[in-house]
């Protein structure tokens, strides 16, 4: 468990406006007064698929134009029925739920303590289940550059 964020002086770098802003905008209201958030047991979430959560966000930490310091992943706390809080999971959780990346993401910035946050949306990649494939999917440390 540890802050999402360095502090609550983050700014967004090179704003833009997406089509997922609600999901950007929902999550940014929790994280900002957040103080931590403990790894959730996510059986109940992602291997039922009634419980599937309608999106994830991954919050890459690191400091600005050096390495990256946590990769961590998000999702709305539905079964709570409480919309406006998330819960973090590990990457094997987005998996085995079959979430994609999205080509949405947000910058932020924290001159203070030279640090940078990249936001990325993942969904539940839609497959037709009459056409469906088993499809190995690889964690995203392998894929992300």
């Amino acid at each position: 468990m540890s802050s999402i964020f360095c502090c609550s002086s983050i700014t967004p770098y090179r704003e833009a406006r997406l089509t997922h802003e609600s999901k950007f905008q929902r999550f940014m209201a929790w994280a900002r007064h957040s103080e931590s958030s403990p790894v959730t047991s996510s059986d109940s979430y992602f291997r039922n698929p009634n419980n599937i959560p309608e999106f994830a966000v991954q919050v890459v930490r690191q400091v600005n134009y050096g390495p990256v310091e946590a990769k961590r992943y998000f999702i709305p706390d539905s079964l709570a029925g409480d919309l406006s809080e998330f819960l973090e999971v590990t990457e094997q959780d987005l998996i085995i739920g079959n979430f994609q990346k999205l080509n949405a993401y947000k910058n932020f910035k924290c001159v203070t303590h030279n640090k940078f946050f990249e936001l990325n949306i993942y969904q539940k990649d839609p497959v037709n289940q009459h056409h469906w494939r088993f499809n190995i999917a690889r964690p995203a440390t392998d894929i992300d550059i």
